[in-house]
């Protein structure tokens, strides 16, 4: 198995242990970034070592589903990917376009 299905089975591991949670949300948040932490560290690993490397789509689709506040700190514990560009770009817009959706659901289910 590769990295990147192995980083997409580890998401939907992540999302049907929330779903069993009592407060699922927040399950999820703290798994999901806790995950995109140990992903971009394991990158970074992969990139030093000349491995086969994470996809930024995938470093991507973890920010956006929620690891976006991991994704910065690991960017910062690792110095990984803090000065790619357009890398830098799609990542602020997927962060900013999760605090939309959080927002929402947050506002839709437990007002």
């Amino acid at each position: 198995m590769n990295l990147n299905r192995f980083c997409y089975l580890l998401l939907t591991a992540a999302a049907a242990l929330s779903a069993l949670a009592s407060a699922p949300l927040s399950v999820w948040l703290i798994a999901i970034n806790l995950l995109t932490l140990a992903i971009y560290g394991a990158d970074k690993l992969a990139a030093r070592k000349a491995w086969r490397r994470v996809p930024e789509l995938t470093l991507l689709v973890f920010g956006f589903a929620g690891g976006w506040i991991g994704a910065i700190f690991a960017q910062q514990v690792f110095r990984h990917k803090t000065q790619k560009q357009p890398f830098k770009t799609y990542f602020a817009m997927s962060a900013v376009l999760n605090v939309i959706i959080v927002t929402a659901v947050i506002y839709r289910f437990y007002q």
